[in-house]
């Protein structure tokens, strides 16, 4: 599920008044800033490993979570809704006679949290009937009591709704004063509180904090009919609301003047950029099909990462397990062991749970693994996939690469895609640079519709802006244009990656994945990098 898809029925739903189930009950904004006391918590899961052990569990973990949201959404001069939500329940895991066994329970008693622990050890031992192998677990070691929050300056939970909806009514007013005809604006709120038990020893109490303002501005041609919009720029980050100050230090600004953002965002600057930006689209010469040099900045290339290298790289899409959500991989493990050319020697791809910022920073995962970094892709050779504690054997790894993840304590864990982000490059080399060397090309700012095929081999992008590049130099804004690629032939297209004072973060606040499907949270990183000879088509072409 792309984000798009996932935010527009989310929205839909949340705008007419239904709560989606997963989001769990409404409460008060006042209620969104407690929390459960850490002895209640050890006491329960103590409960829980206690039980499960006695019906026959050699394996145990128990994540007690409290999930938090808070949606406020806008349209023009109106707010549409706002939600607060919590969603609260315990999650026991258990291997029984070699095999799985899940259980939850929303009720935070002693009897509840014992009997679903019960529950599944009950059910692994139904499923070892029917198993063919035992579960191999990697080891990990117990860590005793920690704890670990996402470093934030002010807990977005705290801020007035007021305050909030002033925010997104400005944004409003500011982007209809530049030009535009409609502007829908919109701010996410997430706090995870998550504790984890397990029965090799670990009692690990995370706090995780996200946020994300996405805006979609639309400029119409009244004579014609003809509309055009313009998504916001900014990412969802794992960062508290200082995300919203917009400080200068944090701007990028194109050789051509568009404005990105890293570390902070400020929404109103680019709401009036948007509005302008849109109605400048309803002129702009369509764009002529055929081979361009692309120059894509790290709003867009975020995207063509995640679809083709962080969702590729995955092993249970590797070896066929998974297969929702556009199906498994072109990836062998054959492609691993002979350090398969994914990529040019300018292309280093890493997954990264600590980086500081991102969606999926956290001190633990899902399985009670500490989180790092690795290489998946170094200097353009295929060298890594991404392994939770039961998949690591397979792989030949002695422990797992920390990257387990549930989107609720009702849904049991499984692999899901870390941070997935391409090294900066080594030379200083900044986007003007880059773009004085393209003789004919385009620089596309922005994510926009995709396709993808069921290999993740052949795929289809588009973007929000696209500007000519003639002879080093950016010509003029164009329209209509999406971009063809064969996965490895793409990024062994790649000549060029600018140095780390471009490197930014784009991302996903709602990936999908698995049936029954689950979301998750996950950053891209990048500095604006350089492919040659790129296929180039016209979306506005009709075969009639």
């Amino acid at each position: 599920m792309h984000r798009r898809d996932f935010l527009a029925a989310t929205t839909a739903a949340l705008g007419s008044g239904l709560l989606p189930g997963y989001l769990g009950r409404a409460i008060a904004a006042e209620e969104l800033q407690s929390a459960i006391p850490g002895e209640v918590k050890k006491r329960l899961a103590d409960v829980a490993l206690n039980a499960a052990r006695g019906a026959g569990a050699t394996y145990t973990d128990v994540r007690i979570g409290r999930y938090l949201r808070q949606f406020v959404i806008t349209r023009e001069a109106n707010v549409q809704n706002v939600v607060n939500t919590e969603s609260l329940g315990v999650g026991i895991r258990v291997i029984a006679d070699g095999a799985w066994g899940f259980a939850a329970t929303n009720g935070l008693t002693e009897d509840a949290v014992a009997g679903a622990a019960r529950q599944a050890a009950a059910i692994a031992k139904a499923n070892a009937k029917i198993q063919s192998e035992p579960v191999r677990l990697a080891p990990t070691p117990g860590v005793g009591a920690v704890s670990w929050k996402t470093p934030i300056v002010k807990n977005a939970m705290a801020v007035p709704i007021k305050d909030k909806v002033d925010l997104l009514l400005g944004v409003n007013a500011a982007a209809l004063g530049a030009g535009a005809n409609f502007v829908n604006s919109m701010l996410f709120v997430v706090n995870e509180q998550k504790y984890f038990a397990s029965s090799d020893g670990s009692y690990i109490d995370q706090d995780v904090h996200r946020i994300w303002a996405p805006m979609t501005v639309t400029a119409i041609d009244k004579a014609t009919g003809k509309f055009r919009t313009r998504e916001g720029l900014s990412a969802p980050m794992g960062l508290g609301f200082e995300y919203l100050d917009g400080k200068a230090a944090d701007k990028f600004t194109s050789p051509n003047g568009v404005v990105n953002y890293g570390m902070s965002y400020d929404m109103k600057e680019d709401a009036i950029a948007a509005a302008r930006q849109a109605k400048a689209k309803l002129t702009a010469p369509s764009v002529k099909p055929g081979k361009y040099d692309l120059v894509l900045d790290p709003s867009h290339t975020w995207l063509t990462i995640h679809e083709s290298v962080g969702h590729p790289l995955e092993l249970d899409r590797v070896l066929g397990y998974e297969a929702n959500y556009a199906g498994t991989s072109f990836v062998t493990l054959d492609k691993v062991k002979e350090r398969f050319q994914y990529g040019s020697p300018e292309v280093s791809i890493v997954a990264d749970k600590l980086q500081p910022g991102s969606l999926g920073a956290v001190g633990y995962d899902d399985e009670g693994v500490k989180t790092k970094k690795w290489d998946l892709i170094r200097d353009g050779k295929l060298v890594d996939l991404q392994a939770i504690r039961d998949q690591a054997a397979m792989l030949g790894k002695s422990a797992s690469d920390g990257c387990c993840y549930a989107d609720s304590w009702s849904s049991v864990q499984f692999q899901r895609m870390p941070n997935v982000s391409m090294e900066a490059g080594k030379k200083k080399h900044s986007v003007a640079d880059m773009i004085g060397g393209v003789d004919n090309g385009i620089y596309i700012v922005g994510d926009g519709s995709f396709s993808i095929d069921q290999q993740r081999y052949n795929a289809q992008f588009g973007g929000q802006l696209f500007y000519e590049i003639k002879n080093g130099k950016i010509t003029q804004q164009i329209e209509d244009v999406a971009y063809q690629i064969r996965t490895p032939e793409f990024w062994n297209a790649c000549v060029g990656v600018c140095d780390q004072s471009d490197y930014r973060l784009g991302g996903s606040f709602f990936d999908g994945k698995g049936q029954p499907s689950q979301v998750s949270t996950v950053s891209h990183g990048s500095s604006t990098a350089r492919f040659n000879g790129i296929n180039v088509i016209n979306t506005a072409r009709s075969l009639g």
